[in-house]
């Protein structure tokens, strides 16, 4: 489960050591699309390839250049390698797009010694047409694919929807997101980036939101985000108590052929269980640092 993911200009060589070695994010996400000038895109993957060779406290993602544009198949070729733990796929707008790319790693996969499927695949939807087929990219049923990430800032310029700082206007494509991913079988998605870097309150009801709404974890684009995201991502205290008491009660009363109890004054039956269930299996698959 990944909390926070922190965006880096590939091109700032101290800011990528410090983001891979010295950061607190879940992962890092070394950017070769809107963070890199167009002049620096192609000199830049060798700066990547060689922060993802060097030793690191954190995962590896490069966001590369989109499947229209004409440096997604070199960056693929110069990034590629040991150490990379998964690429990022921009404006990613139907399943063509993922089986295109799910191929080409494939294929560097195998002509550079990796283990296949090891390079995962992370889309990012943040236009109208990646939302319309979103059902289609869920469901691709490609095994690199194991969760979405959703880009706000993007989708509503495209959309020409007004970001509010209620962000009412995003719910319904967040819960897109939460229930296209679950009957996709992938996991929980990724929030998107919040743009005000210096607002922390506001950064905090957003990850609530995304929270309550299913989502797993938050984009970063800035240091100062991180650790909010993994303290709001992270189940609570009370929640492990409580989801510890209700498994263990409705164990004990199954056991006994009873399937319908109370613990804590609240009525428990099988779909609170397996919430409960749900919630120690996500304690077990998150990081244990807050910072």
């Amino acid at each position: 489960m990944l909390r926070s993911l922190l965006f880096t200009p590939a091109n700032h060589p101290r800011r990528v050591e410090e983001a891979l070695t010295q950061g607190a994010a879940d992962a890092a996400i070394l950017d070769l699309e809107d963070a890199v000038p167009i002049l620096e895109k192609v000199p830049t993957r060798a700066v990547v390839a060689e922060a993802l060779r060097t030793p690191r406290r954190t995962r590896a993602y490069v966001r590369v250049n989109g499947v229209d544009t004409p440096w997604f198949f070199g960056d693929l070729d110069g990034v590629v390698g040991p150490g990379l733990d998964g690429i990022m796929l921009p404006k990613t707008g139907s399943a063509a797009m993922l089986y295109l790319a799910d191929k080409y790693l494939s294929h560097l996969e195998r002509e550079r010694g990796l283990a296949p499927g090891s390079v995962e695949l992370l889309p990012l939807i943040e236009t109208g047409e990646g939302m319309a087929n979103l059902r289609e990219i869920c469901g691709c049923r490609i095994a690199r694919v194991r969760r979405v990430s959703f880009g706000a800032g993007d989708f509503t310029i495209d959309l020409g929807f007004t970001w509010t700082a209620a962000e009412q206007e995003l719910l319904v494509m967040r819960t897109y997101l939460t229930v296209y991913s679950r009957t996709g079988g992938l996991e929980p998605p990724i929030d998107t980036v919040y743009g005000h870097i210096h607002d922390r309150e506001g950064f905090e009801a957003s990850c609530r939101r995304g929270r309550e709404l299913g989502f797993q974890g938050r984009l970063c684009i800035h240091p100062d985000q991180v650790e909010p995201a993994n303290r709001s991502y992270s189940p609570s205290p009370e929640e492990i108590a409580w989801a510890e008491d209700v498994v263990a009660a409705f164990t004990a009363a199954e056991a006994q052929g009873v399937a319908s109890i109370q613990v804590r004054g609240q009525l428990i039956d099988y779909a609170n269980a397996m919430q409960a269930q749900r919630l120690l299996q996500r304690v077990a698959a998150t990081p244990t640092t807050t910072g």
